[in-house]
Parts: C-alpha cells; sequence; structure tokens
C-alpha cells in the first residue's frame, strides 16, 4: 500500500472517529441506573485513535529510521553510495562519523557524515522507472 493512502486513510480515520466522539459527547445519554454513557465510549474513542497512530504513523517512521540506521553502520570501504544532496560516489575511508568518498573520474575527495548518506548504490529516480 502506498505510503500517501496510508496517511489519506488514517487522516479520514482520525475524521470519523473524531466526529463519533463529539456526537458522543454532545449526546448525554443516561442510563437506567441515573448514570451517563458517554463518559465511557469517549474514553473508548481516544484509545482508539491513539492506537490508530500508533501503527499508522508512528511505527511505519520507527521502522524506516531503524532500516536507515543499519544500512548507515553497515557501510565499507568500496561501497557506492548517494548522499541527501544527490553526491554519488565510492567509499574510500570511514573514520567514526565521518565518511570519505570520491566522486567520478577526477577523483575528488568528499568527507561527510554518517547521517548525510542516502542510500547505499546509485539511487535510481522513480520516474524513470515507469
Amino acid at each position: 500500500m502506498n505510503a500517501n493512502i496510508k496517511k489519506i486513510f488514517s487522516i479520514i480515520l482520525v475524521v470519523a472517529l473524531a466526529c463519533m466522539m463529539f456526537t458522543g459527547c454532545a449526546t448525554t445519554g443516561t442510563t437506567a441506573e441515573g448514570g451517563t454513557a458517554g463518559g465511557a465510549s469517549s474514553i473508548i474513542m481516544i484509545v482508539v485513535l491513539i492506537v490508530v497512530f500508533y501503527f499508522f504513523l508512528i511505527r511505519p517512521e520507527n521502522k524506516k529510521k531503524k532500516k536507515a540506521e543499519e544500512m548507515r553502520n553497515s557501510l565499507e570501504g568500496g561501497d557506492k553510495i548517494t548522499t541527501i544532496g544527490g553526491l554519488v560516489g565510492k567509499i574510500v575511508h570511514i573514520s567514526g562519523d565521518l565518511i570519505t568518498f570520491e566522486t567520478g573520474e577526477d577523483r575528488v575527495r568528499i568527507q561527510v557524515t554518517k547521517w548525510a548518506i542516502s542510500t547505499n548504490g546509485v539511487q535510481k529516480n522513480d520516474s524513470e522507472s515507469k
């Protein structure tokens, strides 16, 4: 499922849950014992809302960050990389958080920090593959 479709679906779900929650709060029905029935349903809707946010927004983002961190930690000399800025090159040296890589045939060496590495390998453009 596309990430944009997931976000749209979650937004629609949140709006629907919020409408149900506010409608439930506005019509405070009374039970046979004289208490209100709207309090429990409001709490349940809030819990459902938190669960939806966790599974559709927070959890996938954490997985994506963890995968990127594992990729950056597994880089070795000789790997071809693409930086966030779009620079492409081959890793020459890794020292701590700094990575030195060469670009092109002129063998220019550039130092970047690990967090600036976007992909391991040459990144392909999505519009070219379609």
